[in-house]
Formats: C-alpha cells, structure tokens, sequence
C-alpha cells in the first residue's frame, strides 16, 4: 500500500471515529456508533500492517499477534458478564498504558534512525512524557480494575503528607526527565528512564488507592482519558498520525467525561485526585457496605403488597443501581414494566448520572434488557415530575437518592445532585440490608413516613412482585 493511500485509509478511520463517538452520545443511535468504530479500526489496522513503513517480513508476526489479541478479545465479549463490564473497561485501559511504557523504551533503544538536535529533544520528550502517562495509567487503572471488582477495599487509603508525597515525586520526575534529556548515549538514558516509569507506576498506585469508591464512575472516565493522552503520545513516538488523532479524541472525550461527573456529584475533580469521597480531611469513610447506626424506625413491605400498591398506581419512576445490576434483575424489571405499561400505568425510569460503577452503567444494563429507549430519562429530565408520582421505586441504589445531600451541610455528599425520590407519594426501596453505599453515610430516606423497604435479593424480590402483578 502506498503512503498516500494509507494517508487516505488513516484519514477515513479518523471520520469513523469522530461519527462513532457521536453515535455513543445517544443510546438510540449507540449501535450505529459502536459499528462505525469497529470499521475505522479495522481499516487502521490493514492501513497499518499493509502501510510502507511495515515490511513484508514482519506483517506474519503481525497477523499472529492480531489473531491472540483477537481470540482473547472474543472470549473475554462472550465470559465477562455486564455486572463486569466496569472493571474489564479499567483493566483495558491498563493495557493501553503498558502499551505505552512498551512502544517508549523500544522507541529510544531503536537507534536505526539516527536524530540530532533539537529533532532529538524533541522525540526524547515524547517518549519521556508517553511512558510516564502510560505507567500512570497502567498501575492506576489496574488498582481500580482491583477495587471495582472488591479484591481492594473500597475506602480510600489517605497516606499522612501525601501531598507532600506526590509534589517530591513530581519534583523528581523532572529533575530526572532534565538528566534523560542531556544523556549523551542509551545507556546513560536507561537509568533516569527506568527510575521515572518506577515513580509514575508508584504514583498510578497512591492516586487511585487514595479515592474512595463512591468516585469510581470519575476514575473510570478519568483513566479512559489518561489511556487516550497514552496513545497520542505513543502516536508521536511512532510519528503515527491516527494514533495521535485517536488518542486525542479518546483524550479530550474523558476529560470532558470526567468534568461532566464531577459535576453531577457536586465534586471537584481536584478533590477527587486529593481524596476518597468523604474521607472529612483524613478520617477515612465508613467500609463499603458496612451498616450504618440505624437513625429512625423503617416499615417493611412485601412483594405482595409492592404488587397491589404497584397495581393501584397511575404512574411509576423506577430508579435502578448497583444493587439491580449485581443481582441480574434488568431482565425482570423489563417484565415488570411491560405488565404495568399493559395496565395503562405510566412507567418510567430515572438514570442518576453516576450510578452503578462507570458512566452509563445502568443505561447499557436497561437496553440490554429491551427497556424501550423513550422512558429512559437522565436525572435532569425527571427529577421535577416526582412530586407527581404516585411509587418511586428504588432497585438498589443508595447514595444517590439520599436526601441528606440536599439537607444535611455537614455530610460528606452535601451538594451532590441526587434523585428526589421521597418527594413521590410513596417510595419502596428494595435491599439486601441497611447497609450503607459507597459514601459510607446513613440514608434518611429509609426512615420517612413515606418510605417502604422491601428487603431481599433484588432479582429473587422482583420475580414474586412480577408473579403478584399477573396473578
């Protein structure tokens, strides 16, 4: 293939890749988006492998790495299930920073085209900056890819002077980057280089170890910008245009991600890198998923009666969290809105920008399940109409239906913008307990007059309020 065709293969796939990132904006055009992604990728990769600057002796090794990655990609699509799908995102972006590190010290050990000058500056910053955003990403993502999946605690560890902490290692990555930079041969260079990639993996680690897991939906998007800036560094490193383009949109695409969750969550994205949610200036929150004191007396209710109150309403907001997804409980949802639509109820759902685990969790669970797109509404849309609703409904969600954000200055998610779910004439939220979420801080909700708990695993509760509605 020749450089002008590849040119114009490479230009192609970058279209493709800004129609998709459009596509995704909006759930009804995302399969569109997620198909126009998958053939700009393609077409990069063939522009790639059957470019000028891959010889024909290497395009075998190629191939063979394309099939391995390919054939784990696949089994990982068909294994991983959608209560997963946070932490296999955070350990993808893992790999595109290692892909980083990788491509930075086989760039600078690669002397068959030698520069000189300022050429050679130049391209030293470039690695020097894309191995350390790649090793950033690489330990931090694979520390979120721990907690998202519980094999890390979710509280945020708050290391006495780690901010003194991370401005010495940042004073020494460019002390040590200015040695890099005036090394006379590859050998002098590895040193600083090799004691760089070791502080940004240590520093990957502290950042993402020191926010709470009420932030994870930040950190995701956070990471997925990080993997971006990754891979137009990589880009510049292999002076590969494409790379450059798509590490810049995937870059810029979580940056404004992350600025968007930060402000559903009234945080500041400074404060999410400084500290876990709630961690009060160093005292660390409350263990995920530890009870909080109980602060009032709840009313339990049944499936039976969710049923008959479910039955006799006009109209329903179902607010779906983690709890739904970790019980697989969007399947019977789905059934259940069918039963009541078919009744004439008024059934729709409110999606609170940071629920679940990543950006657009409970979205994906819900279309996978065939909830119809329509009544699908975000939390600006719909927080107004609760006061007119006669059951809101609360499937495993916590934190953000709490109103002690809105009432309560002194706790720790004072601001955030939650769901008014206790303005609907009656709320049932449905638990395991009345363990705490995320933030580690009691609910007031469970405790008004107009709120209902129904207690029990989200799917195996949803089935017999289901069987109750068709009897």
């Amino acid at each position: 293939m020749s450089q002008s065709l590849s040119n114009m293969a490479y230009l192609g796939a970058a279209i493709l890749f800004i129609l998709s990132l459009g596509g995704l904006s909006n759930p009804e055009t995302s399969r569109r988006g997620n198909l126009f992604g998958m053939i700009g990728m393609a077409l990069a990769v063939l522009a790639t492998v059957f470019g000028p600057r891959v010889s024909p002796s290497g395009v075998g090794w190629i191939v063979m790495a394309l099939v391995a990655g390919g054939g784990i990609g696949l089994y990982a699509a068909k294994v991983v299930k959608m209560t997963q799908m946070p932490e296999l995102v955070a350990l993808m972006h893992s790999l595109v920073g290692l892909a980083a590190c990788l491509v930075g010290f086989a760039s600078y050990v690669d002397t068959s085209i030698p520069l000189q000058g300022a050429e050679k500056a130049i391209h030293e910053v470039e690695i020097y900056v894309g191995i350390l955003i790649g090793a950033i990403t690489f330990s931090g993502s694979l520390i979120a890819f721990g907690k998202l999946n519980g094999k890390i605690g979710g509280r945020p560890l708050l290391l006495p002077g780690r901010h003194w902490m991370n401005l010495a290692a940042l004073v020494v990555v460019v002390w040590f980057g200015r040695a890099f930079i005036n090394a006379h041969t590859v050998a002098d260079g590895m040193t600083p280089l090799i004691i760089m990639t070791i502080i940004a993996l240590l520093f990957g680690i502290h950042m993402v170890m020191a926010i709470g897991g009420a932030d994870m939906p930040v950190v995701v998007s956070m990471l997925n910008s990080y993997s971006g800036w990754a891979a137009a560094a990589t880009g510049f490193m292999l002076s590969n245009d494409l790379l450059i383009v798509t590490g810049a949109l995937v870059g810029s695409s979580g940056a404004i991600l992350s600025y968007i969750m930060c402000n559903a969550m009234n945080r500041n994205f400074i404060s999410v890198i400084a500290g876990g949610f709630g961690s009060g200036g160093g005292a660390a929150p409350a263990k995920s998923g530890e009870a909080a004191e109980p602060q009032g007396e709840v009313v339990p209710v049944s499936a039976t009666e969710t049923a008959e109150m479910l039955r006799d309403a006009k109209s329903v907001i179902i607010v779906p969290g983690y709890g739904m997804a970790v019980a697989q409980a969007q399947h019977t949802v789905y059934e259940i809105t069918r039963t009541l639509r078919a009744k004439g109820v008024n059934v729709r759902f409110a999606i609170h920008p940071v629920a679940g685990r990543m950006p657009g969790h409970m979205n994906v669970l819900l279309a996978e399940a065939k909830v119809p797109y329509d009544i699908v509404m975000e939390m600006d849309e719909i927080n107004e109409d609760f006061p007119d609703t006669d059951i809101a409904i609360v499937i495993g969600a916590n934190d953000i239906v709490n109103p002690a954000a809105q009432d309560d200055p002194t706790s720790p998610i004072a601001g955030m913008p939650v769901l008014e779910v206790w303005k609907a004439r009656t709320s049932i939220v449905m638990k395991r307990s009345m363990a705490s979420g995320y933030a580690g801080v009691d609910n007031p909700l469970f405790y008004k007059e107009n709120n209902r708990m129904l207690f029990g695993d989200a799917k195996k509760m949803l089935d017999e309020v289901l069987g109750a509605l068709k009897a």
